[in-house]
């Protein structure tokens, strides 16, 4: 009973935390907007004392745009709000017997606050212990769980929000939006001492994964590497920084050609950076997003909703799940209803309007949704490659058109043509906009293995340019895609970790809250599913955000 107690206690002390996150996030909120303003006032004193440095371990080859103070201040108070708890420092060789292991690990349901049974729009609480592999308790947090509530039959499931009280015991808060048996599901997806591995990876080799270049003229070819991370050598560089947008990249110049000779962006390879035995920190089946089983019972009985109970609503801090699914039809939270589009809905949804997609193949996924979905939507034969683009559809009878680019590098394609080589915000700011324009983005996959500043750099600039897009035209609509979690081996796990999204996904949402944008919540869609993870998510997991996209396009009470 007294460790119930304290459970509670820490959770009640995380609310407060939550609330002290939110008022963050509404500084950060009123920060950007004296951005916008141009309004200084006495802000400058304040960002003196905050101004955000790279670290030294990186400094050397990372190439940073430079800050405005405002920006700089913004910078360091996101990168304080997503700090992962510290863990101790980790023996060499690694050995497995002090880290956390699943199969020792376990959770257990607490008893209803007040007592009685469970009914619709009550918060389930859940307290897991974690173990190391010789059953000894952890004694510090910083593991990565993940959990959701679910009912195979009824396709109904629903993310949970998972606690670290660092002392290895947390909690999974649910909410209960359903009538019926409500399953508990706890995932350890990197112990704490894999999230070490994974931190240090990205401060000591932000460059393990890198680029080329091909440059010719005439009969002369030359290739060289590529990146915003490039070693010093010797050799001089290629300067490519975008002018409008400060964007950096750089390419080793090459030995006979100059640097207008560039004809294209590949990825070239990735680098095996891992110290003696840190492989066993990611065994799948061993302690890579594995599930923990519960002591005792691991579901609940919900009944229905009780006389004069609140109905369950989404937090706009983030405490409270976005949506649940039931019957296999996503429920969003917070006001907005969900409409369910067949093709000839979606059709006359889309009629009059341009719909232009920037980022990567999670929002090509989109653009071919649409291909094979509306007949009438005929795609332009252009001379692009299929994984890359871009790529142009219209439907002349309805005068409908949808466009995808790829977002600009870093960015893992095979061969891009330098011309095609395009940044997000560029792109908007050629936009007229206009209330038959809707513009979807996402941008967070291709930036896993770089340090977060330059990602917060990138989205800061997307926002001025989404900003500049709402003031000339109020009446666009913009949409952004969250990251989701992915299938995890060895090398995605290195390279593009779940851990790696969340925190990127984090960070897009602090930076664009108050904006008047729409998120698809794509990570807690995939998460809340049934189906297997994928960084590509499985069709009817796409039918579930593009429902979602077009009800904002088209939400009831506007056909």
């Amino acid at each position: 009973m007294k460790t119930i107690m304290n459970t509670r206690a820490c959770i009640r002390r995380e609310y407060i935390a939550i609330f002290f996150s939110l008022a963050l996030a509404v500084f950060i909120y009123i920060l950007h907007k004296v951005n916008v303003l141009g309004i200084q006032h006495k802000v400058n004193s304040i960002i003196n004392l905050r101004v955000s440095t790279v670290p030294d371990v990186y400094r050397d080859f990372c190439t940073f745009q430079p800050l405005s103070p405002n920006d700089a201040l913004e910078e360091r108070l996101l990168l304080d709000s997503i700090a992962w708890p510290k863990t101790p420092l980790l023996p060499a060789p690694i050995s497995l017997e002090k880290t956390s292991d699943p199969a020792h690990s376990s959770f257990t349901i607490l008893p209803r606050s007040g007592g009685g049974q469970w009914n619709i729009g009550d918060k389930l609480e859940v307290m897991i212990k974690i173990f190391d592999f010789q059953g000894r308790p952890k004694k510090s947090g910083g593991d990565f769980l993940l959990a959701r509530l679910h009912n195979p039959k009824l396709c109904a499931g629903v993310v949970g929000q998972v606690v670290d009280h660092l002392n290895g015991i947390y909690s999974a808060v649910f909410s209960l939006p359903w009538e019926g048996d409500a399953q508990v599901e706890v995932t350890l997806v990197h112990s704490s001492e894999a999230v070490t591995v994974l931190d240090r990876l990205t401060s000591e080799q932000p460059d393990r994964i890198y680029f080329q270049s091909l440059f010719r003229s005439g009969s002369i070819s030359e290739s060289t590497i590529c990146n915003v991370c490039l070693r010093p050598t010797k050799q001089p560089l290629c300067n490519y920084t975008d002018l409008r947008t400060g964007e950096p990249w750089f390419c080793y110049k090459p030995k006979k050609l100059s640097c207008d000779a560039r004809i294209n962006h590949a990825m070239k390879n990735y680098k095996q950076s891992l110290r003696a035995n840190e492989e066993k920190l990611f065994q799948s089946g061993v302690n890579l997003k594995v599930n923990l089983q519960g002591l005792g019972p691991a579901n609940v009985t919900v009944l229905p909703k009780k006389k004069g109970q609140s109905q369950v609503k989404s937090s706009s801090g983030k405490s409270g799940p976005s949506g649940y699914y039931y019957q296999g039809v996503w429920q969003a939270l917070g006001g907005h209803t969900v409409r369910q589009f067949n093709n000839s809905a979606i059709s006359q949804c889309l009629k009059g309007k341009g719909v232009h997609m920037y980022g990567d193949s999670t929002i090509r996924q989109w653009f071919e949704y649409l291909n094979e979905a509306l007949p009438d939507l005929k795609q332009f034969n252009l001379p692009s490659l299929k994984q890359v683009g871009p790529f142009m559809a219209l439907d002349y009878a309805n005068n409908i058109l949808v466009t995808f680019r790829c977002h600009g590098p870093p960015i893992r394609f095979p061969s891009i043509p330098t011309s095609e080589l395009r940044y997000i915000a560029n792109e908007m700011d050629g936009l007229t906009g206009g209330t038959n324009t809707v513009v979807v983005f996402g941008i967070w996959s291709h930036f896993s293995t770089f340090p977060m500043e330059v990602y917060i750099r990138r989205l800061q600039s997307i926002r001025r340019a989404v900003v500049r897009l709402l003031d000339r035209a109020p009446g666009t609509l913009v949409v952004i895609r969250t990251a989701n979690p992915k299938a995890l081996m060895l090398y995605e796990t290195i390279t593009n970790s779940d851990w790696y999204s969340l925190q990127r996904d984090k960070v897009l949402r602090a930076m664009f809250k108050g904006l008047n944008v729409h998120l698809i919540d794509a990570w807690e869609m995939v998460l809340a599913h049934h189906l297997p993870h994928s960084l590509h998510p499985q069709p009817p997991i796409i039918k579930t955000m593009m429902d979602l996209l077009f009800s904002y396009i088209c939400p009831k009470n506007g056909g």
